[in-house]
C-alpha cells in the first residue's frame, strides 16, 4: 500500500448496527428519537451474585439465523454482532469488495474486551469444572481480531486489516484510522467501527469492584447519577472518498471532516478536563472548523460523577461562549455503555440526526446538577438542523478520541 499526496475528502456511505435499541439501523433510530431506554434486568448471567443486576442487553438476537454451525463454532458473540452489523452497513452502501476493489479496502474495529464470553467459558471450564482443556477453537474466538479476520474474510477483503484496544476509545481510535488511511490514499474504502459482547459474569463483576456502575438506569449529567450501565453490541460504518461515492451515485450520509485525539498523562482512571479539550479542539482543527460552526455534541455522557463534570468543563474551555448554544446528548441513556463498541453506535446516532434533522434525548435526566449546565436535551429529542458535530469518547487510561462530521456541500 502506498501513500499519495493529495487529501481525499471521506464520507460515510453506509451504517449498520447490533443494539439494546434495535438490531438494525432503522429500529436503532426510532428507539433515539423516541427516547427509549434499553436498560433492564439481566438475563445473560444469573443475578444471584450479583449487586448490580441491570445492563443494556442486545435483545432477541438469534445467532443461528445469521450463521450456520460450522460458523458459530468459530464466532464469540462480538463477532457475531460485529459480522451481522458488518452486513448492513454493507448493503446499505451498496458497496461490493469483489475484484479489484477488496484490495483496496480496509477493516479496522475497536473492541475493549474482544472475546470475552469465550474467555469466560474457558476460565469457568478449568477453574470450576475442573476441565483438563478448553475449546480447541479458543484462541480464534477470543482474540481481539477476530471480528476483523472473520469481515475481511466473509467479504473479500485483503486490504489493511487490523484491531485497535483502547478501552472505551476504541471505535473512535478505528474509525479516526479508517478515515485518515482514506484521506491520504492508503485505502479507498474501509469497514469500521467498533464491537462489544462484555456482559459476562466475571466482566460484571469487575465493574461493580470499581463502583461507578448505576443499580437504578443511567442518567448522565443530571444531580441524582450513580454512574454507568454496561451495555453490549455493535456499530459498523462504511466510509471511502467522496470521488468514488460520488462516481457510482452512492447516498451520501456525512462526511468525516475530521479526527483528534490525546492522552492525559495524569491518572490511570479520572479524567481530565485540559486532555479532553486537547482531544475536542484537535478534532475541529482537523476538521477546519470554528466552534461556532457546530451545533451538536454526542457526549461521551457516561453519567459517572467525574467524567461528566469534566466534559461539560472541557465543552465550556473549547467553545466558550458558543458551549451555550450546543445541543448535547449521551445516547448511552439508551443503549448502555458498549465500551469498545459505544463510539460507533454514538457515531451512527450522531448521523442519523444530521440526516433526520432530530437530536436524540438524554434520556432519564431529572434534576439539574449545577456542575453540568449546559442544554443536555433531557427527555425529549428536539428538531434541529446540525451541519456540524462532534462525538466524543473518552476512555480509562487517559485516551480521549473525538470524530467531526459535516454535511457534505
Amino acid at each position: 500500500m502506498s501513500v499519495n499526496n493529495r487529501r481525499h475528502r471521506v464520507v460515510i456511505t453506509g451504517l449498520g448496527c447490533v443494539s439494546a435499541i434495535g438490531n438494525d439501523v432503522g429500529d436503532f433510530w426510532r428507539s433515539l428519537r423516541d427516547g427509549r431506554c434499553g436498560i433492564g434486568p439481566i438475563t445473560k448471567v444469573s443475578n444471584d451474585n450479583l449487586k448490580v443486576g441491570i445492563a443494556a442487553e442486545v435483545k432477541d438476537f438469534d445467532p443461528q439465523v445469521h450463521f450456520d454451525r460450522r460458523q458459530l463454532n468459530l464466532l464469540d458473540p462480538f463477532a457475531q454482532f460485529a459480522m451481522v452489523a458488518a452486513r448492513q452497513a454493507i448493503a446499505d452502501s451498496g458497496l461490493d469488495f469483489a475484484g479489484e476493489l477488496g484490495g483496496h479496502a480496509a477493516v479496522i474495529l475497536g473492541t475493549g474486551k474482544g472475546g470475552d464470553t469465550t474467555a469466560n467459558e474457558g476460565a469457568y471450564r478449568l477453574l470450576i469444572e475442573g476441565k483438563a482443556g478448553v475449546n480447541p477453537l479458543a484462541i480464534p474466538r477470543a482474540m481481539a481480531n477476530a471480528a476483523v479476520s472473520q469481515i475481511a474474510i466473509e467479504h473479500g477483503i485483503t486490504g489493511p486489516a487490523f484491531a485497535i484496544s483502547s478501552a472505551c476509545a476504541s471505535a473512535n481510535h478505528a474509525i479516526g484510522q479508517a478515515f485518515w488511511m482514506i484521506r491520504h490514499g492508503i485505502v479507498s474504502s474501509a469497514i469500521t467501527g467498533g464491537s462489544e459482547a462484555c456482559l459476562t459474569f466475571g466482566t460484571l463483576k469487575a465493574w461493580e469492584a470499581m463502583r461507578i456502575t448505576a443499580s437504578d438506569t443511567c442518567r448522565p449529567f443530571s444531580r441524582d447519577r450513580k454512574g454507568l450501565v454496561l451495555g453490549e453490541g455493535a456499530g459498523i460504518l462504511v466510509l471511502e472518498s467522496l470521488e468514488s461515492a460520488r462516481t457510482r451515485g452512492a447516498i451520501i450520509l456525512a462526511e468525516v471532516a475530521g479526527f483528534g485525539m490525546s492522552s492525559d498523562a495524569t491518572d490511570i482512571v479520572y479524567p481530565s478536563e485540559e486532555g479532553t479539550a486537547r482531544a475536542i479542539k484537535a478534532a475541529l482543527d482537523d476538521a477546519g472548523l470554528d466552534p461556532g460552526d457546530v451545533q451538536y455534541v454526542n457526549a461521551h455522557g457516561s453519567g459517572t460523577k467525574a467524567n461528566d463534570v469534566v466534559e461539560t468543563r472541557a465543552l465550556h474551555s473549547v467553545f466558550r461562549e458558543h458551549a451555550r448554544k450546543l445541543a448535547v446528548s449521551s445516547t448511552k441513556s439508551m443503549h448502555g455503555h458498549a465500551l469498545g463498541a459505544a463510539g460507533a453506535l454514538e457515531l451512527i446516532a450522531t448521523v442519523l440526526a444530521m440526516r433526520e434533522g432530530i437530536a436524540p434525548p438524554t434520556a432519564n435526566y431529572c434534576d439539574r446538577d449545577p456542575d453540568c449546565d449546559l442544554d443536555y436535551l433531557p427527555n425529549q429529542a428536539r428538531d434541529i438542523s446540525i451541519r456540524a458535530a462532534i462525538s466524543n469518547s473518552f476512555a480509562f487510561g487517559g485516551l480521549n478520541a473525538v470524530l467531526a462530521l459535516r454535511t457534505v456541500t
